[in-house]
């Protein structure tokens, strides 16, 4: 068995044995804990479902492409390669669809080409913005986001901008 395979048990052991070493009911206090988690994913899971049903409406009604096919041009002539363009719209929303996206799109176009680059930039320096403010903010109670989604984007669009040129300046695409 590796030294890996062992860390988490040997993390819970210790907790354990700490807390009874300083006379903490941990039993008491692992329910308790269990308690405010499930507090807290009931805060959680109606701004999720939310957000899960709008991306698959958002795909579904084929939106997503016709979007995408409308920012093509505009990508084009910014240097962002054109079939990078779902990525573009569907990572805000959601990271294991952004990576499906990209996986597919490097499965398309090669992991080192110029089309692959982009999108591993694009998918590694960008956030899941409606998913983070979805659960995080559901998860403490905030219900308006004032500036968060629009200043979120701007960077996400900033980092989107950014991606090609980074792809050109370090691997000479």
């Amino acid at each position: 068995m590796s030294l890996s395979a062992l860390a988490v048990p040997a993390l819970l052991c210790a907790a354990g044995l700490y807390g009874a070493l300083r006379r903490v009911d941990v039993y008491a206090a692992l329910t308790h804990g269990a308690e405010e988690g499930l507090g807290v994913l009931l805060r959680v899971l109606p701004p999720l479902v939310g957000l899960l049903a709008a991306v698959r409406m958002f795909g579904a009604s084929g939106a997503a492409e016709l979007l995408a096919r409308l920012l093509a041009p505009l990508l084009t002539r910014v240097g962002i390669p054109a079939e990078t363009a779902p990525l573009l719209l569907i990572r805000p929303i959601s990271g294991s669809g952004a990576l499906a996206v990209g996986s597919e799109l490097m499965e398309r176009c090669g992991v080192d080409s110029y089309v692959g680059r982009v999108a591993a930039v694009m998918l590694g320096s960008s956030e899941t913005t409606f998913y983070t403010v979805a659960v995080y903010y559901g998860a403490a109670g905030i219900t308006k986001t004032r500036h968060t989604i629009p200043a979120a984007l701007c960077a996400d669009l900033t980092m989107f901008l950014l991606s090609a040129f980074a792809v050109r300046l370090f691997f000479g695409a």
